[in-house]
C-alpha cells in the first residue's frame, strides 16, 4: 500500500501537450509569415534599388524581432515559466516589471543607433546606395517602432510564460493582420514608398502594445504584475541568464546574414537584393519553428522547474522532431522550385536568376534550421544555452569562412557562398541538437 501511494502520477503525453500550446501560437506564426512574405513582395515593387535598401535593413529588423520575441523574449517566458513551476507566484509577478524595463531599454539602442545613423551604420554593409535607399525606411521602422516592438513581444512573453499562448496569439494575430494592408496603403496610395512599410510595423505594434499591456495588467498570465516593487539584481538575472545568451545568439545568426550580404554585395545591387529574398525565406522557418519552440520553452521550464530531467529532454524531442518535419517539407518545395519562388517577389531577371541559385541549395537546408529552432527554444525553458552557443558559432563559422573557401578559394564563386549558406544552418541544428542530452540537461550537483 505504502509503495501504491508513493507511486509517481503519470506523466501527461507529450505530443498533445505541446499541439496545445503551440496551435494558436502557429496560427499566428503563419499570419506573420504571410506579413513578412507581404512586406518582400510590396518592397520589390518599390524597384531594385529600394529592394536592396530593405535587403540591407533586413538583419537589423530580423535582430530585433528574434531578440525581442524569442531571445530575451525567451527569458522572460523561461523566468516565468520556472518560477510558477516551481510555486512561486509572487516572482513571478516581480519579474513583469523587470522585463518591461529591459525591453525600453534595449528597444531605445535599437532606435538610436538604427535612427539615428542610418546611413553609417547601413553603408558598412551594402555601400552607400543601398545605405541611402535603406535609410528613410530604417528611421520610420526603428525611430517609431523599436521600443514598441520590444514591448508588445516582451509582454507577449509574459503571458506565454504563464502559459496562456492562446490570449498571446490573438493579440498578435491582429498585428499581423493589419500589417500588410496598412503598409501597402502608405506604401503606394499614400505615396511614402519603402519608408511607407517601415511606418506601418511601427503603427501595428503600437497598437499590440496597447492592447497587450492592458491583456496583462488584469492578469492574462494567470496573476497581476506587481508593477511597485524596487528593481532586484537578482530579478533582472533571472531574466538576462538566458535572455542574453540567446539574444547573442540572434546576434550571430543576424551576424551571419550581415557577412553574407557584405561579401555578396561585390556582385552589384541585383545580388544583394536577391541574397536580401533568400534570406527572408530561410528566416521565414523562425516563426514556423517558434509555433512549436514557443510552447517548448513554456513546457520545458515548468518540467524543469519542477525538477523532472528526464520529461523535460522527452518534450524537446518530441516538438524538435515536429518542427523538423514542417520545415523539411517546405524546404525541399522551395529547392524543387526555387525559380517559382523567387519570381513572386520580382520580375527581375538578374535577381530571379541569383535568388533562385541561393534557395536551390539553401532550402535543402531548411529541415535542420526548423530542428535547431525548435531546441533552442527548448534549451531557453531548461536554462541550457551553452551547446546553442556552440552553434550560433559554428553556423557563422561555416556560412562566412566556408564561403571564402568555397567562393574565392576554390572558384565557385556564388555557389560556393550559397553551399556554405547551406552548411551553415546544417552545422546549427547539429550543435543544438547535440545538447539535448542527459549529461548536459541534468539538474545541478
Amino acid at each position: 500500500m505504502a509503495d501504491t501511494l508513493a507511486a509517481p502520477l503519470p506523466r501527461p503525453a507529450v505530443m498533445p501537450q505541446i499541439l496545445a500550446l503551440a496551435a494558436p501560437t502557429a496560427l499566428s506564426a503563419v499570419l506573420q509569415v504571410v506579413g513578412q512574405i507581404a512586406e518582400t513582395w510590396l518592397a520589390a515593387r518599390q524597384g531594385t534599388a529600394a529592394l536592396a535598401g530593405w535587403s540591407v535593413v533586413l538583419p537589423f529588423s530580423l535582430l530585433m524581432q528574434q531578440m525581442s520575441a524569442g531571445a530575451m523574449g525567451g527569458g522572460v517566458a523561461s523566468a516565468t515559466a520556472r518560477a510558477l513551476g516551481a510555486g512561486r507566484r509572487d516572482e513571478a509577478s516581480a519579474l513583469v516589471l523587470h522585463a518591461v524595463l529591459i525591453a525600453i531599454l534595449a528597444g531605445g539602442i535599437f532606435a538610436i543607433l538604427l535612427a539615428g545613423f542610418p546611413r553609417a551604420v547601413l553603408g558598412l554593409i551594402g555601400g552607400p546606395t543601398a545605405a541611402e535607399a535603406g535609410a528613410a525606411y530604417a528611421t520610420w521602422l526603428f525611430g517609431l517602432g523599436a521600443i514598441p516592438v520590444w514591448l508588445a513581444n516582451t509582454l507577449a512573453s509574459v503571458l506565454r510564460g504563464g502559459g496562456r499562448h492562446a490570449l498571446a496569439a490573438r493579440v498578435l494575430l491582429l498585428t499581423w493582420v493589419v500589417y500588410p494592408p496598412l503598409a501597402w496603403l502608405l506604401a503606394e496610395p499614400v505615396g511614402m514608398g519603402l519608408p511607407g512599410i517601415g511606418a506601418a510595423m511601427a503603427i501595428a505594434f503600437l497598437g499590440s502594445t496597447i492592447v497587450m499591456g492592458w491583456v496583462v495588467a488584469r492578469g492574462g498570465a494567470g496573476f497581476v504584475p506587481a508593477l511597485r516593487v524596487r528593481p532586484s539584481r537578482a530579478m533582472f538575472w533571472c531574466i538576462l541568464s538566458v535572455g542574453l545568451v540567446a539574444s547573442a545568439l540572434a546576434g550571430v545568426a543576424n551576424l551571419t546574414t550581415i557577412l553574407v550580404t557584405a561579401r555578396i554585395a561585390t556582385h552589384g545591387a541585383a545580388a544583394v537584393a536577391a541574397y536580401g529574398i533568400s534570406a527572408r525565406l530561410e528566416f521565414l522557418m523562425i516563426p514556423i519553428a517558434f509555433g512549436v519552440g514557443s510552447a517548448l520553452t513554456a513546457l520545458v521550464g515548468r518540467t524543469v522547474g519542477a525538477g523532472d530531467w528526464d520529461h523535460a529532454r522527452r518534450i524537446a524531442w518530441t516538438g524538435g522532431f515536429m518542427a523538423l518535419a514542417i520545415t523539411s517539407i517546405i524546404g525541399l518545395a522551395v529547392a524543387l522550385a526555387p525559380q517559382s519562388f523567387a519570381s513572386f517577389f520580382t520580375t527581375d531577371p538578374a535577381v530571379v536568376a541569383i535568388a533562385a541559385q541561393a534557395l536551390s541549395w539553401t532550402g535543402l537546408a531548411f529541415g535542420g534550421f526548423g530542428l535547431g529552432m525548435a531546441l533552442y527554444f527548448a534549451s531557453q525553458g531548461a536554462g541550457r544555452m551553452g551547446w546553442p552557443m556552440a552553434a550560433g558559432v559554428a553556423r557563422i563559422a561555416v556560412a562566412v569562412g566556408g564561403g571564402w573557401l568555397l567562393s574565392d578559394v576554390a572558384g565557385l564563386g556564388l555557389d560556393g557562398q550559397f553551399i556554405a549558406v547551406a552548411l551553415g544552418i546544417t552545422a546549427y541544428g547539429a550543435f543544438t541538437a547535440a545538447g539535448v542530452r542527459p549529461a548536459v540537461w541534468s539538474k545541478p550537483g
